[in-house]
C-alpha cells in the first residue's frame, strides 16, 4: 500500500487514493459541484480529463447524473461539502442510487464543527443519520490520512454505494502502510478495563486518546476504539469492549438522534446492556467559529470527556 505520508492534507490523500485506483479501473469517474479546488479533485481532472465532470453548483443534479452513469456501468465518486452531499442530494441518492441499486461513492467534506467559519448552514450534524436510512450504503469516517487512503479501494471492491465523511485541511497519521486497515473492522488503539471510548473520525479519536491519557493519570484505564467504519458496524468489537468494561462512551462529531451513538446504544441494549454516555451534538444548530472555540462550545474537549467518564463510573 502507498505511504500516505507523501500528502500534506486529508483531501490530497483522499483524491490521491481515487487517482491511483482509477489507473487500474477505467470505470471510475469523478463529479464535482464546482468546488474542485477545495478538495483538490483538479488532480483527478489533470490525470483523467475525459473522466472528470464539473457539474456546477447543482449538487442534486450531480447526484442524478452519477446515478445515470452508474446505471451505464461507470463507478462515480461525487463530492461536495457534507451539508450539500447529504441534505441537498438526499432524494436523488435515496431513489436514483439506493432504491435502484446503483453504486455511487459520495464524499462529504468538512462535516460537523470541522466546517468552522462556514457556520451553521454548512455544519451537517445529521448526515450520518440520513445515510443510515438508505439501505445498502456503507459509511466511513477515517481518523487519519493513511486509513482514509486505504479504505477507498475497499469501498470500491465492496460494490455498494458509500458515504465518505472527512475533513479537507490538515493532516495526521496514526497508521502506517503496514498496518491492517479493513472496512468494517474497528481498530482498538488502547486497551483498558474500566471504560471503553468508541470514537469516529479525526477530531473525536484525537479527543478520546487525549482523554485516555488524562484518565490514566487518575488511575483509570480506558479502551479507545477507532470506529473508522460506521456501517457496517463492527458489532463484534463493540460487544467485546462493552463486556470487558461495562461502561461505554461513544464520541462523534454529529447529532445523537440517528447517529453512531444511538446505533451502538440500540445494538448493546439488545445484546449486552451496559452503562453509556455520549459525546455528540444535541438539539442545536451549528455556529461560526474556529475549531478551538467550537470544541469548547459543543463540549468536544478531552476534559469534558474525562468528566463524562468519571460521572459514568460513579453511577
Amino acid at each position: 500500500m502507498k505511504d500516505a505520508h507523501v500528502y500534506s492534507h486529508y483531501r490530497q490523500a483522499l483524491i490521491g487514493s481515487i487517482v491511483d485506483l482509477a489507473a487500474d479501473h477505467k470505470d471510475i469517474v469523478f463529479l464535482d459541484a464546482d468546488v474542485s479546488s477545495c478538495i483538490t479533485s483538479d488532480t483527478f481532472q489533470k490525470a483523467y480529463p475525459e473522466r472528470f465532470f464539473n457539474c456546477g453548483i447543482a449538487e442534486a443534479n450531480m447526484a442524478g447524473m452519477a446515478a445515470g452513469m452508474a446505471s451505464a456501468g461507470l463507478t462515480p465518486f461525487i463530492h461536495s461539502f457534507a451539508c450539500f452531499s447529504s441534505r441537498r442530494d438526499y432524494d436523488q441518492l435515496f431513489i436514483s442510487v439506493g432504491y435502484t441499486g446503483q453504486v455511487v461513492h459520495v464524499i462529504g467534506s468538512d462535516p460537523g464543527i470541522v466546517a468552522q467559519y462556514n457556520g451553521g448552514t454548512h455544519m451537517p450534524f445529521e448526515d450520518i443519520a440520513l445515510f443510515r436510512q438508505i439501505p445498502s450504503f456503507n459509511i466511513i469516517e477515517p481518523s487519519d490520512a493513511q486509513s482514509l487512503y486505504a479504505l477507498i479501494p475497499q469501498l470500491y471492491e465492496a460494490h455498494k454505494p458509500s458515504y465518505i465523511r472527512t475533513p479537507r485541511k490538515g493532516i495526521s497519521f496514526r497508521y502506517t502502510p503496514e498496518d491492517r486497515i479493513e472496512l468494517g473492522k474497528a481498530i482498538t488503539l488502547r486497551e483498558g478495563g474500566d471504560v471503553a471510548i468508541i470514537a469516529t473520525g479525526v477530531l473525536m479519536v484525537d479527543t478520546a486518546l487525549a482523554a485516555a491519557e488524562q484518565l490514566a493519570a487518575k488511575g483509570i484505564d480506558a479502551t479507545v476504539v477507532d470506529l473508522h467504519t460506521i456501517r457496517p458496524l463492527d458489532t463484534q468489537t463493540v460487544e467485546a469492549v462493552a463486556k470487558r468494561t461495562g461502561h461505554v462512551i461513544v464520541c462523534e462529531n454529529g447529532r445523537y438522534a440517528g447517529g453512531t451513538g444511538e446505533m451502538i446504544a440500540r445494538h448493546l441494549a439488545m445484546t449486552n446492556p451496559v452503562r453509556m454516555d455520549f459525546m455528540c451534538v444535541g438539539d442545536r444548530y451549528g455556529e461560526v467559529g474556529n475549531l478551538d472555540y467550537l470544541k469548547k462550545s459543543f463540549g468536544f474537549t478531552p476534559e469534558e470527556l474525562v468528566d463524562k467518564a468519571l460521572r459514568l463510573l460513579k453511577k
